[in-house]
This record gives C-alpha cells, structure tokens and sequence, in this order.
C-alpha cells in the first residue's frame, strides 16, 4: 500500500512529458502555436510561409524542412529568444527589418536566453543574420547565412554578431555577403570554429573579446581576413586566409594572442599587420604571396615569432621603428624565401642570420618619391657600406637562426575552387565602399 502511495506521489510530481505539435503555414499560426505550447514541446512546421515577427518566450524546439519558411514581412526582428533552453532547427528565416541600429535579425538572442541552440537553418534576406546578443552558452551550428550585397558595405548587417554573450559556440556555419562574417564585441570563454566565410568586409572582427578561439576557419576573398583589435588571449589556430585583400591577419592593440598554424595566401597587401600590439606568440603559420609579409610597427614588444614561413612576399618585413627586433626563439628561427642560406652542419639551421630592411628601405617607406633612386649608384653604395659595416645599421629586424625549409600547410580540395573564383578580384579594382587599411573604419 505504501509502495502503491509513493508510485502515485512520483508520478505526480513528474512532469508531463514534452508534446510534439504539427503547425501549418499561414498567417500568425507559428505565433499561435508558440502561444499555446507548454515548456519542453516540440512545434514541426511543415511546407510553406509562417508569417512573424514571433517572440519564443517558453523553452520550445522547433524544427522544419528548408521549405519551411518563417518571414518577418520587413518588421524587427524575424525569430526573438527570450528564454532558457529553446532550439531552433532546420528551416528558413527571412525578412527582417533594415534598421541597422536596431539590430533587426534574422533570429536575435537576448540576455536570459541561455543554451539557446540554432542548427542547420537557412538564414537569408536579413540585415543580421544571427544575432547572439546577452545570451549565454548558444551553440550556432551548421547554419547557411546569406547577407545583402547592397552597395554600401558599412551599412550591411552582420552574418552572426555576438555582444556580451560568453560561452558562445559558432561552428561550421557557412556565410556569404554582409559587413563581418563573424562580429564578436565585448565578450569572452567562446569557440569560433570551421565557418567559412566570403565575400564580406572582414571574416572574424574581434573588438574587446576575451579568452576566445578562432580555429579552422577559412576566409576568401574577404577585404579583410582576420581582424583582432583591442581584445586579449585570441587564441587564433589552423585558420586560411585565401585572396582576401587588406590583411590577411591584423592584431591591434591586441596582446597575449596565441597564433599558430595559419596560412595567409594570395593577393592581399600584408600577409600579417601588427599594430601596437604586445607579448603576442606568432609560430608556425605560414605567409606566402602577399605584397608585405609581415608589417610591424607602433611600438609593439614582447611578441615572439618563431618556425614562420615567409614565402614569396613581394617585400618580407616593413618594419617601422629603430629598436632591434630579434625573431628566433632558443635557437628557431623562421623561413625567408629570400634568404641566399646554406647549412654545413644540416641542422636544419641557416649558418647565416637573416636582415630584411636596411637604410635604405626606411628611406623608401617615409619618403616614396625616392623610389626613383633605388637603382642609383649613390644608394647601391649606403647598402653595400650597411652590408659590410653593421655598425653603421638602425635598429630592425634580425632572426638569427632562420630555417632552411618551410613548413607547409594544405588547403582541402573543394576549397581550392572557392580560392580560383577569387583570385585577382582586387586588381579589378571591386572594392565597394571601405577601406579596410584605415583603422577608423573598423
């Protein structure tokens, strides 16, 4: 008997099991059926046009077919989570608003709308795509994100914005137009990784972001790769930047980054740009066919590039300043395709250090009129002088073990084609309307 009592006692204190719900297309059905399910129900949307915006205010999964599509009619924001716990899956969510300012999103996650989960949907016709904004722990996975391609660049919405949002998973989205694939602003703890993203302003921009990952991306024919400014411990790994046409990497005012295992290839004007940026560790990425290989200036310290390959660069290192700068770490330093080496002892080590800039170039950088004499006599002399009397050299760069070999890093075959339709964009002169190089502009 008192078993039978104590039975009763647990099945009423269970909760009721989550129901599934069958919604059909039409005007304010989706809103209806959000309206009258309990937390924990499932809503399937069939074939066919919900109309929004719809608020999520319980803890629901909603799933779909691509068919399925939820339109906002150009009002706010299409999808809004306000709760813990909802899960969005599979369909099409189109026509938000246009103003900018107010974020209209295609699908916008609010503060309190923890492990909100949004996978495999299609999001398209949207000023932001995703927008993850307050709202801890999302996981934003597997989504296509298609933005505007309105002349204007600066006054496009983001693929996935997220604000204030620790804890933020975005993995193997896919993101094509827009301003930023990825704008990540005043947070922290996240993992961005495997998202391809192009034709954009910049892929991943980074602004007051802390303790966050960025690894296994790939970014083409972007105006700008990867842009991390004024955040600190970016951990920025295993990335590509193809054709993209700026930077392939910029740290400004960023410090305490870990950067390894990226390869910047093809058409951009500086493979890497360091600006003011301090006790940064740069080790095994690779730098191939960029304008400059690397440009470091504003006083950055404490950085240490190491195992790098700098591999032909049109000009290897623009470095700006008069202190002297060594890049080799306990005895490692960094491939220079242009370095004349040879390696009696086959350590693997160059048995003579490597100088990139002299004089001259620093001449050249600040007074560009006086390109016209490089291949003067008078300057010949000042290198040859420079060459053989070192005391006479400004401070610079010296690696003083540079490697013989690059390492090399390999680009997946179906990405190779997406590099090909790039490629020489730039010397099209389709630019639209930003200039990625002037920092004011991010």
């Amino acid at each position: 008997m008192r078993l039978s009592v104590l039975l009763i006692g647990l099945l009423l204190a269970s909760p009721l099991a989550a129901a599934e719900h069958a919604v059909a297309p039409g005007p304010g059905s989706l809103a209806a059926a959000v309206a009258g399910a309990l937390p924990g129900d499932v809503l399937t949307l069939t074939d066919g046009a919900y109309a929004g915006p719809v608020t999520i205010d319980r803890p629901l999964t909603i799933v779909g077919p691509r068919t399925a599509v939820v339109d906002g009619l150009g009002e706010g924001s299409v999808l809004t989570v306000t709760v813990p716990d909802v899960t969005l899956t599979g369909f099409t969510v189109t026509g938000s608003g246009r103003v900018n300012q107010d974020l209209d999103s295609g699908v916008k996650i609010v503060k309190g709308a923890d492990r909100a989960r949004v996978e495999n949907l299609f999001v398209t016709g949207n000023m932001h795509g995703i927008d993850v904004h307050g709202g801890r722990n999302s996981a934003i996975i597997g989504n296509e994100i298609v933005g505007t391609d309105s002349p204007r660049m600066n006054e496009r919405g983001n693929g996935i914005y997220v604000w204030n949002s620790p804890g933020t998973l975005l993995e193997n989205n896919v993101i094509r137009y827009g301003r930023d694939g990825i704008f990540s602003n005043a947070s922290a703890d996240s993992i961005y990784r495997g998202n391809i993203m192009r034709d954009l302003r910049f892929a991943v921009h980074f602004m007051y972001t802390r303790n966050t990952e960025v690894s296994g991306n790939i970014s083409i024919g972007n105006h700008l790769g990867f842009a991390i400014m004024f955040s600190d411990r970016a951990r920025i790994r295993n990335n590509l930047s193809l054709g993209d046409r700026e930077h392939g990497l910029m740290l400004n005012y960023a410090n305490n980054a870990d950067v390894t295992g990226n390869l910047v290839r093809g058409g951009t004007k500086k493979c890497l740009f360091i600006y003011n940026a301090h006790k940064n560790l740069i080790w095994d990425n690779r730098f191939e066919g960029c304008g400059i290989g690397i440009h470091f200036t504003a006083g950055s310290e404490k950085n240490v590039l190491t195992g790098n390959a700098f591999v032909a660069n049109r000009e290897q290192v623009k470095y700006v300043g008069t202190r002297n700068m060594e890049w080799s770490h306990e005895g490692r330093g960094n491939f220079w395709s242009d370095h004349p080496a040879y390696d009696l002892n086959g350590d693997g080590i160059a048995d003579s250090f490597y100088r990139p800039n002299d004089l001259m170039d620093q001449i050249l950088w600040s007074q560009p009129a006086a390109s016209l004499l490089t291949g003067s006599p008078a300057v010949q002399l000042v290198r040859w002088s420079q060459r053989d009397f070192p005391a006479t050299l400004p401070g610079g760069v010296r690696d003083s073990a540079p490697l013989m070999r690059p390492l090399s890093i390999s680009v997946p075959s179906e990405i190779l084609a997406y590099e090909a339709e790039a490629a020489g964009r730039w010397t099209e002169g389709n630019y639209d309307d930003t200039d990625a190089d002037t920092l004011s502009a991010h």
